[in-house]
């Protein structure tokens, strides 16, 4: 469906109504025969051909994409998120749980949330907020998961497997949830949707979920998840750059589900560039924000250096993952080797060193209030330049605690996403993006 898209895309913008139409008619087709796997048993909720109504992660591909009718999106989701997801009964998964002999090593993987209370690898599915809980946590579906096995490359699938799923092999454990998500939501920075040749960047920082009306109820607003974040987006103008950061958080960790901290978001537009600045909704009115520019641009290049060195002389002190599983062949089991690891060692941004923080390094403009936009949820336009942006009084909130037992972390335990009239985001309220359109050559899904 994409590759037709994009078919019609090119005779778009090339003029071609012929080969536009042959794109948009292919495209058409397959769309309503993948739509139908969730509209034809009648109750707008999927259905696998052979009935298998709880698999995933391959309903969230087509949910999650412009391919469900607009009239029934909002209805599917809704059913969607009933379901409680599936644990994954994986060869190589049962073979290791019957080699795991350590009761003490199993049931720390239940409290940590690594396995289900029955012995199986749960996999959670959800929106930007449980995807930080997977990004920054232990167990299943995790780039901890993959590191504790020994991967140095990424994975085809999150799942272990050694005849069925590649282990170099970049698609579902990578492209939408590694390589994309992490950079343009829990960092903050993309392509434009409809941008050509790398013109426009979208810069909108997830820190926090405050889109729903039932926000109070999802993760990803507590300092306990994340506390900072930067990428880079490279294009043929230059590279497009992010980073933000908590600051004055309590050094009394039980207070980072309820204080009022200040956030730090410093943007990099190239020559040439523009960037589209978004931020996330704040959860009081009395949360503001500043915005100001740098009247010339500094050594970016010595902080970049800097940066480099800095994040390098941390991998060689093993920071990171600090452990991974190893097979004892003689007593055939695997036990547990603690070893700090290069990979997975945090890293600050050069946006964010200390090179730039010296006195006189940067000559900045007058601060203007950009409070409208945080609380409306309005775009600022950038032009080429290097920017700060301070918010304050951003205030942190508990997260929540989802069902128990088996079915813990899972969206069907949370009411409030499928109740009759709920709003679950943009994919109900705004038609628009139900719907794949014509210039949009980024998202053909």
């Amino acid at each position: 469906m994409a590759s037709a898209r994009a078919i019609a895309y090119i005779g778009h913008i090339l003029r071609d109504e012929k080969v536009k139409a042959r794109g948009l008619g292919k495209a058409e087709q397959l769309r309503n025969r993948i739509a139908s796997l969730y509209l034809k048993n009648g109750f707008d909720t999927f259905s696998c051909p052979d009935g298998c109504g709880d698999m995933t992660p391959g309903p969230e591909m087509g949910l999650f994409s412009r391919i469900i009718p607009d009239k029934k999106r909002c209805a599917v989701l809704r059913n969607y998120f009933k379901r409680s997801g599936s644990e994954w009964p994986g060869d190589e998964e049962k073979l290791f749980l019957e080699a795991l002999k350590n009761v003490t090593l199993k049931e720390e993987m239940i409290l940590n949330g690594e396995l289900t209370k029955h012995g199986s690898f749960g996999w959670s599915q959800g929106f930007h907020d449980l995807a930080i809980r997977k990004a920054s946590g232990v167990g299943f579906a995790t780039p901890q998961y993959m590191m504790s096995h020994n991967a140095t490359t990424m994975w085809e699938s999150f799942w272990r497997s050694e005849d069925l799923y590649s282990r170099n092999h970049p698609m579902l454990g990578a492209i939408g949830y590694q390589a994309e998500w992490m950079s343009s939501s829990a960092a903050g920075v993309s392509l434009y949707p409809t941008t050509t040749g790398g013109k426009e960047a979208l810069f909108w920082p997830r820190f926090d979920v405050n889109d729903l009306p039932v926000s109070h109820l999802i993760q990803g607003k507590s300092a306990s998840i994340i506390t900072f974040a930067s990428a880079e987006q490279g294009s043929a103008r230059g590279d497009y750059s992010i980073a933000w950061k908590f600051q004055d958080l309590p050094d009394d960790k039980s207070q980072y589900n309820s204080a009022k901290i200040g956030v730090q978001i410093r943007i990099l537009v190239p020559p040439s560039g523009k960037g589209i600045l978004r931020l996330p909704l704040p959860t009081s009115s009395s949360t503001t924000a500043m915005i100001r520019s740098a009247r010339l641009i500094p050594d970016l290049k010595f902080a970049r250096s800097e940066a480099k060195q800095d994040c390098q002389e941390r991998r060689k002190a093993k920071l990171g993952f600090n452990y991974n599983w190893e097979y004892d062949r003689e007593k055939e089991e695997w036990w547990k080797r603690y070893s700090g690891k290069a990979i997975g060692t945090p890293c600050s941004s050069f946006l964010f060193h200390s090179s730039l923080d010296k006195t006189d390094s940067i000559e900045w403009t007058n601060e203007r209030s950009i409070s409208k936009i945080l609380q409306e949820r309005s775009d600022e336009t950038l032009l080429a330049g290097l920017y700060e942006v301070i918010i304050k009084d951003w205030s942190l909130e508990e997260e929540v605690k989802i069902g128990n037992g088996q079915k813990e972390n899972r969206l069907g335990s949370i009411p409030s996403l499928h109740q009759t009239n709920a709003n679950v985001g943009p994919y109900c309220s705004d038609a628009a993006e139900a719907e794949w359109h014509i210039e949009d050559g980024t998202h053909f899904i």
